[in-house]
Order: structure tokens, then sequence, then C-alpha cells
């Protein structure tokens, strides 16, 4: 695998330090990374408000429809008119889904979250990683950046980790944060950002 010729995508636990070690890598490597960045992009290329975009990010559904829709009909990115009667998250997933494509066609970059190890999985030039971290290091560092408890912080890790097992999880049909999705897991505890990044360009470098 090439750093000229990469994208790698960082999926993360809640308070894992994700969000800054995919920063410091795109950094590193010299190319942009796009976390909230995909909403705006997937709201302008969806039509979509922003703002409504942000309040479905990496949210879970429960409607059955999507699940029979998608075993009928094949997977699309291209905004065609069968589309047009899926639910609101739905077109907002496959429209950030579509940004992520077209992110990949035209750039190197760090990706974080939004099932963007399983957008891109087809893709050779892909390394896909996974940032976890200790209990008690992700209550800690919410604590600090939320200036809250460490029971608030505590609340907040185990929602904002439902929340992302639950929108992994139903729109991939993959479990998130298990091992075998990932080409890398990395336990933010054991490491310091710059030693995870590390890790990440070695990956790189060894890769086929």
């Amino acid at each position: 695998m090439d750093r000229n010729n990469v994208i790698v995508t960082i999926g993360r636990q809640t308070g894992s330090n994700g969000r800054e070690i995919g920063q410091l890598l795109a950094k590193t490597l010299g190319v942009k990374c796009y976390d909230r960045e995909l909403l705006a992009l997937a709201a302008k290329e969806g039509g979509f408000d922003e703002k409504v975009v942000e309040h479905h990010d990496e949210k879970p559904t429960s409607s059955f429809l999507y699940s029979l829709y998608m075993s009928s009909v094949p997977f699309s990115y291209s905004g065609s008119s069968p589309l047009a009667d899926l639910p609101l998250d739905h077109k907002i997933f496959l429209a950030q889904f579509d940004a992520i494509h077209r992110i990949a066609d035209s750039e190197n970059c760090v990706i974080v979250g939004r099932c963007a190890d399983y957008a891109l999985e087809k893709r050779d030039n892909v390394l896909s990683v996974f940032i976890l971290a200790d209990e008690e290091d992700k209550v800690k560092r919410i604590a600090e950046r939320e200036q809250c408890s460490a029971d608030k912080a505590r609340e907040m890790m185990l929602k904002g980790d439902r929340k992302r097992s639950s929108y992994y999880n139903y729109y991939t049909n993959r479990r998130w944060g298990a091992a075998d999705n990932y080409d890398l897991c990395i336990n933010s505890s054991r490491f310091t950002t710059e030693g995870c990044v590390n890790m990440i360009l070695t990956a790189i470098d060894a890769g086929k």
C-alpha cells in the first residue's frame, strides 16, 4: 500500500480519541480528514438542509421498510427514482455513502465514522482502522472535553457507543467494533496519539 495512494477509514469508540488520531494522521499524510465535513457534502449533493442531515447523523433506524427495500432492489448511489420512496433517514444515509464514494474517487484522505469502512471495502487502497480505549480513559477524556462529572461522561460514552453500534450494525449487517471487520484495531489507552498514528503509518507501509 502506497502512502501516496491510500484512504484510511477510522471507526472509533466514544471518547477513544479516534477523531484526533484521524486528524493527526491526515496532517502527517498531507491529506484532508473528513468527519462532520461529510455532512455538508451529503447535504449539498443530496439536496438536503444541513441541519436535517446533522440531526440524522449516525443515528439508528428501526424502519422495516429499509430491509424490505434493500433485499429487493440493487444498491445504488445514483440518486435515481427508485430511491424516492425511501424514508428520509435512509435517503440521508445513501447521500453520505455517495459523498464517501465521490471523495474516494477524487482524492486520498482520512474518513472518520459514517460506515466508511463498509462503503469502501471493495477498494484495494483502503486501510480500515478501529480505535478503542479503556473505559476509565474514555470517561476521563469526555469529562475533560465536556467539563462534566464522571457519571455524566460515562452516560455520554454509553449513549454514544449505543448510537454508533446500532447505526453501523443496521446499515452494514455487521457488528460494530468486531476485529474481523477491520484491518487494524488499536487500543489508544496503550499508546500516545502520535504512537497510534505511527502504527497506522507502519500498517500502510507494510500493506500489499
